[in-house]
């Protein structure tokens, strides 16, 4: 009888941990006092710095194997390599369709504001000595160039110099000879397999500083910069954040409800990796925490591992709109004229620009001077108006990579018919609510 009533009584629900033990708002918690700490104490805010370089560094020292593990394993496990080359292709062709939607977006946007007309900044202060030399690209990549800096000159290279792409072709190679040896090749997917557990491992370890991280990231960028000297460049990173708001509306939203599911949910998902990039602006930091959400989220290993490492590199939605933005913002800035004609061949080079700078690190910058190099409208030393901002904008526009990618990843999927539905809708429901 006893054992009867037992059965019978349904489970209580499982207890939520207190918020603060919570990442999202640790992180947020971070943020806010850093900002504090840059404004009141500037001269520590400066010396926190490297809190927030050795979380990225931590992160990038494990990325590559983690993308290497990721593919090989969903490759050589569907042994299937018409599937695969099918799901690359479907990936590209998105990847293209939507980064040309976002730099259309970002030029319409910042003609229509126009956030730089009457600011009357004269060029001739502007010398190229303001950008450091580590901002600066001397030539742009040619596409033959560019597909030979696909190929590493060795697979060790590759994961040495952490080029992302250099270590997705090796992956992808290694994975497809894996995929043809038939059941010989399952200790290797167990080797594998017990690597990524303890590269995982080592990543949840890392995040339990992730609150510090940001912590040292926002203080560094307030300290040095000031929250005054901002203001008169608010307009620019106001018309950006609502082009980014416009993006997720107009575009990703969009893309999701024809998907099946929710943007809104799938962010509140995503929402400890999303704020952690807003304080760090590095999407590598969040890198292993997506594959593995993704994968709870139900969508097939196979599309994870080799749709989310390619989108790292590909598609870049808020980079685009940074690029649109700011190469239009220093023309009005600087009263230059700049044509819609001009504006369309600019659009030409930033397809192919904002893809050549795929596998570096922080490298918006350095890709924009690249762009500014292949015309000859915007001279490359205006770059120098926007650096004192570029951090703010840049946690925007990762923000913005970050949530496409994610978005990207569930479409591939979806079309591939290798998302478990009924788990997809019941995880984004659920909210995540383990950190």
């Amino acid at each position: 009888m006893s054992e009867s009533s037992t059965d019978n009584t349904p489970s209580p629900p499982p207890r939520r941990s207190p918020f603060y033990l919570d990442l999202t708002f640790q992180v947020v918690a971070g943020m806010a006092l850093g900002v504090a700490v840059g404004a009141i104490w500037p001269d520590i805010g400066k010396e926190l710095k490297p809190l927030g370089d050795v979380f990225i560094r931590l992160i990038q020292m494990v990325v590559g194997l983690i993308i290497f593990c990721t593919v090989t394993h969903g490759i050589a496990s569907v042994r299937n390599l018409g599937k695969i080359g099918r799901i690359a292709i479907k990936a590209m062709i998105y990847f293209e369709i939507v980064t040309s939607i976002a730099l259309v977006i970002g030029l319409v946007t910042i003609n229509v504001l126009r956030p730089g007309v009457g600011m009357h900044i004269d060029p001739a202060m502007l010398h190229p000595a303001s950008v450091t030399a580590k901002d600066a690209v001397p030539a742009p990549l040619g596409l033959g160039e560019f597909l030979v800096n696909l190929v590493p000159a060795s697979a060790i290279s590759a994961f040495a110099q952490g080029d992302v792409l250099q270590v997705l072709v090796f992956s992808v190679l290694f994975a497809c000879g894996l995929a043809t040896l038939g059941e010989k090749a399952q200790p290797v997917l167990e080797v594998v397999e017990g690597v990524s557990q303890a590269l995982f491992w080592i990543i949840r370890t890392v995040m339990k500083i992730a609150p510090l991280a940001a912590f040292g990231a926002i203080a560094f960028t307030v300290a040095q910069f000031g929250l005054s000297t901002l203001i008169p460049l608010g307009a620019l990173i106001g018309e950006f954040v609502l082009t980014c708001v416009i993006f997720f509306v107009l575009v990703l939203a969009p893309i999701a409800h024809s998907s099946g599911f929710s943007l809104l949910k799938l962010m509140r998902y995503m929402r400890e990796e999303l704020i952690l990039v807003l304080g760090t602006s590095s999407s590598e930091s969040v890198f292993p925490q997506l594959t593995k959400k993704l994968t709870k989220l139900g969508v097939d290993e196979s599309v994870v591992g080799l749709v989310l490492p390619t989108a790292y590199s590909f598609n870049h939605d808020g980079t685009c709109l940074y690029f649109a933005a700011v190469t239009v913002f220093l023309a009005q800035a600087t009263g230059t004229a700049l044509g819609w004609e001009q504006q369309l061949g600019l659009l030409a080079i930033l397809l192919l620009t904002s893809k050549g700078g795929a596998g570096v690190s922080g490298s918006a910058i350095a890709v924009l001077t690249m762009t500014l190099a292949a015309t000859t409208a915007i001279p490359v030393s205006r770059i120098a108006l926007v650096l004192g901002i570029h951090r703010i904008m840049s946690a925007a526009f990762v923000f913005t990579n970050i949530a496409g990618n994610c978005v990207a990843t569930l479409v591939v999927g979806n079309w591939e018919k290798a998302v478990d539905r009924g788990q997809l809708h019941q995880e984004l429901d659920s909210g995540y609510l383990k950190s």
